[in-house]
């Protein structure tokens, strides 16, 4: 395929998965079938996406001086992501507790995410962003997702924004955005107006009118629907065997991501790419087993 270069700005964590045939109740233990820890986050997932795919990715995060940013910092670099620390002050980096149920591949999680640290803007944004055929950014770290999409419109680099939960910042971000990649719990968690148009119908026109030029939804096992000014439609999800839910949504971000960087700007393409993408992930237990898969590079975008 050749390579194309990503900027990922937004969040890192240090995930701690636990794999589980039940999760426990109160005051109840329960002995884990498998445990992992690696890096995660939406940017951080996209960005590992992006470099299985092919791609080169450098992830503009705040990790922090700690062992817990290191380890995370030295798992993405063995995953081909290169690391850009913005930490400025406050906590180190988060870890986040990850269930995952053995029967189903569903997860639950507990974070701190970027609650108690503090991120700058580096000198060298507009360098890191003129190199890139493509930014995504994920609303974590506002002030480095402001700065990133203001360089790149200045440098003409498209934008891919992941909105999972709502955020105020997506306010600016959604006008500086060729795509907008929603979740169905941001779509249900916005206010829908005075239209007369409901959910996701009433969510897209919205964020067109605030300046995207698409507007995509994906709701796990159900179809992706998208929207731009001058036409909509849906990508089918097939059916697999989910063993693994655990960042597919970013997988698909990050896929849709690849496809925008290698120059393909037709909705129903580069969003099928990132459904075959992020099916593929799901059907392999852990954070990275799925980027061996020899069927990922055979996958045409």
């Amino acid at each position: 395929m050749g390579w194309v270069r990503g900027l990922f700005v937004g969040l890192v964590t240090l995930d701690l998965v636990q794999r589980v045939a039940r999760c426990p109740g109160a005051n109840e233990k329960v002995l884990a079938q498998r445990s992992e820890l690696a890096a995660g986050g939406p940017a951080a997932v996209a960005a590992v996406t992006f470099s299985a795919l092919g791609g080169r990715s450098v992830l503009l995060s705040a990790l922090g001086p700690g062992p817990l940013g290191a380890l995370a910092a030295g798992e993405l670099e063995r995953a081909g992501v290169h690391v850009v620390d913005a930490w400025a002050a406050g906590a180190d980096l988060s870890i986040s507790a990850i269930t995952v149920l053995e029967a189903t591949g569903e997860r639950s999680v507990v974070s701190r995410n970027a609650e108690d640290m503090r991120a700058a803007v580096p000198g060298d944004l507009p360098a890191l962003t003129q190199d890139a055929k493509v930014v995504l950014l994920d609303g974590h770290h506002p002030d480095l997702a402001v700065a990133a999409a203001q360089a790149a419109q200045v440098a003409g680099v498209p934008v891919v924004l992941d909105c999972g939960s709502p955020k105020q910042v997506y306010a600016e971000l959604v006008g500086l955005a060729d795509a907008v990649v929603c979740s169905a719990s941001f779509v249900a968690g916005r206010p829908q107006g005075s239209s007369n148009l409901q959910g996701f119908d009433a969510v897209a026109a919205a964020l067109l009118a605030e300046g995207a030029r698409l507007v995509a939804m994906t709701a796990g096992a159900a179809p992706v629907r998208w929207q731009t000014r001058e036409a909509a439609g849906t990508v089918e999800v097939p059916q697999v065997s989910v063993r693994d839910t655990l960042g597919a949504g970013d997988v698909l971000h990050g896929a849709v991501a690849f496809a925008r960087a290698r120059g393909v700007t037709d909705p129903e393409r580069s969003l099928r790419f990132g459904v075959a993408v992020a099916s593929l992930r799901v059907q392999h237990i852990g954070p990275r087993d799925w980027t061996n898969d020899q069927r990922l590079r055979g996958l045409l975008v």
